[in-house]
């Protein structure tokens, strides 16, 4: 179930809990078109594959308006406008350089937007408030980022008629914050199922440069932290929703703990000798078997959006100019569960602001990015397939290789393989680069 099938749908579902919690006044449906339109003029849209994109802050938006009756907190109607409110921008940062917000960022322009502020004005919205509940929702909420935030948040209440010597309501609000970062964390998981949750995983880690290995194990010690440290909100958050959203969260969390458990079990086979990963250049009648083909697609479709390469998939396995390695387990006729795959840079369209100097030379192969079944990865697999493709570039004559690749991952290829980046790529810093073969 994926409640929200586009911007339009969650903009509805949002306008029929505002008329709900008795927000009708056109200040706030102004709010929610606007932040519509800022974020998909900065880029931000359904279009940008990270995390913090106009879906996650729509979904937050309408889970906060949605759960406001859990029995935790009483939330009074001038709370639920400020829980609106606080949603709605609390992850606008126009000066996205990585994909999670800096807070200061957010509140920079919270403060400064003209337009924002007339409807802050109109809806009769104490900016000081607003901000600590962003402030609020700073993650991880620990160690120093939870000093700093702190500090501004006690000068928010210092700032604030209304709180300056309340100290009730200060708590208050503070309870206000802690739903609010609880359904920041908990509302994606809840509106779709383990798809949707595996395609927002793979979102976040591309979108701050993690490797894919991470990717699972950084899931389960989420939700782990989540459902252990939070439990005393987190539950009754869960508690006023739909059997179904219930059902969503928490078939997604045990789904990444099975797929965790099964890396491990895979780690361990390679640890003992029990499995092992053997890297295969394949001959042209198995590159024509549509099982072969199949199995490729498969793996291909487990990457991030933006690194698979789909353009005419089939036609270019089938083509002997396509160089090939795949990886399979304990021998050359095993199971495959990865691949290399490239050939010469002149076959691809890759993103327009990439102006490679040997375009059209014939000089270069382009090595597309290595896809890795789910639990293989960090096992050396993927290194071991790249030497082999690096091998069978220059015995086709091949100067230079091309590919994408993590900042780091680049920055220590420098040295060794004389690397140099031809374009970088913010805020998920996976950058074009180029070396002599």
């Amino acid at each position: 179930m994926q409640l929200f099938a586009n911007t339009q749908v969650m903009r509805n579902n949002i306008l029929d809990l505002l008329i709900e919690n008795r927000l009708e006044d056109d200040c706030y449906v102004e709010m929610l078109d606007y932040t519509i339109d800022l974020f998909e003029s900065r880029g931000l849209g359904r279009d940008y594959y990270g995390y913090h994109n106009i879906n996650h802050e729509l979904e937050v938006t309408y889970f906060s308006l949605l759960a406001a009756k859990q029995e935790k907190i009483k939330f009074t109607h001038e709370d639920i406008k400020y829980l609106y409110v606080a949603a709605l921008f609390h992850d606008f940062d126009p000066e996205k350089s990585v994909d999670k917000p800096h807070e200061e960022s957010v509140l920079k322009f919270i403060a400064t937007d003209k337009k924002l502020g007339q409807l802050i004005k109109t809806a009769k919205i104490d900016l000081e408030i607003i901000k600590v509940l962003i402030l609020r929702t700073t993650y991880p909420w620990a160690g120093q980022l939870k000093k700093n935030a702190e500090e501004q948040i006690k000068q928010c209440f210092q700032n604030s008629e209304l709180t300056r010597n309340n100290i009730e309501y200060q708590q208050h609000i503070m309870n206000m914050g802690w739903y609010l970062t609880v359904v920041d964390r908990v509302s994606g998981y809840a509106l779709g199922d383990f798809s949707k949750a595996m395609e927002m995983a793979k979102m976040n880690a591309h979108a701050l440069a993690w490797r894919p290995s991470l990717i699972v194990r950084s899931a389960v010690a989420y939700f782990e932290e989540l459902l252990n440290k939070e439990t005393e909100m987190v539950k009754p958050v869960l508690k006023i929703l739909s059997n179904e959203m219930r059902k969503n969260f928490f078939d997604t969390v045990l789904s990444f703990m099975r797929i965790r458990q099964q890396e491990i079990t895979i780690q361990a086979d390679c640890a003992y000798r029990n499995l092992r990963l053997v890297p295969t250049i394949e001959c042209m009648s198995t590159r024509n078997d549509p099982n072969f083909i199949n199995s490729l697609h498969d793996i291909l479709l487990e990457l991030p959006r933006p690194l698979q390469f789909t353009d005419k998939f089939e036609e270019s396995i089938k083509d002997p100019d396509t160089i090939i390695t795949t990886l399979r387990l304990n021998g050359k006729k095993g199971e495959i569960v990865g691949y290399a795959k490239g050939g010469a840079l002149e076959n691809y369209n890759l993103r327009e602001e990439i102006r490679d100097e040997n375009y059209g030379l014939g000089n270069t192969v382009f090595l597309e990015p290595i896809a890795v079944k789910m639990g293989y990865w960090g096992l050396k697999g993927g290194s071991e397939m790249r030497h082999m493709f690096v091998m069978q570039a220059h015995s086709k004559k091949f100067k230079y290789l091309t590919s994408f690749a993590l900042r780091d991952v680049i920055q220590a290829r420098i040295e060794k393989e004389q690397a140099e980046f031809v374009a970088q790529f913010d805020p998920e810093r996976w950058d074009y680069y180029r070396i002599k073969i």
